[in-house]
């Protein structure tokens, strides 16, 4: 996957102010906030930055902690983690592969499935429905 790179100033232009907190600065949006949390409808979660599909429809579930989560990404080359320090924790950070987007935080307390909790911020992700074209990635 080519890596795609741009200037904190580009991404202030495409990005409004709150996306660009979470996105390219590791911010968080409040619990329960998000205009995701609570969506179930089929489809893909595509990075709100540059496009790359991260999360299928099927492996979102209701995890209780405000935020959207899911149990697997739907392509591992996807999603990129590292470890973050940050507020006196140890945590494992999940980012977009492609252009490095802050997408949230991974925990090992997920459903018997996978036993991982893909914590995303509604921010960091673009949902499209099933059905639409490149609804996963690829033309159609």
């Amino acid at each position: 996957m080519e890596k795609m790179t741009k200037t904190p100033e580009e991404w202030r232009e495409e990005l409004d102010a709150d996306t660009y907190a979470v996105t390219r600065e590791g911010a968080t949006e409040p619990p329960f906030s998000g205009r995701y949390y609570a969506q179930k409808a089929d489809g893909w979660y595509h990075c709100t930055c540059c496009d790359l599909p991260l999360f299928q429809a099927d492996a979102k579930y209701d995890s209780g902690s405000g935020w959207p989560s899911f149990d697997r990404p739907a392509d591992n080359a996807n999603v990129a983690t590292r470890e973050d320090l940050s507020h006196g924790m140890r945590r494992v950070e999940i980012r977009c592969a492609r252009c490095d987007a802050h997408l949230g935080h991974l925990f090992p307390d997920g459903p018997p499935s996978t036993g991982m909790r893909y914590c995303v911020n509604s921010l960091a992700l673009d949902f499209k429905p099933a059905g639409e074209p490149a609804d996963n990635g690829t033309e159609t």
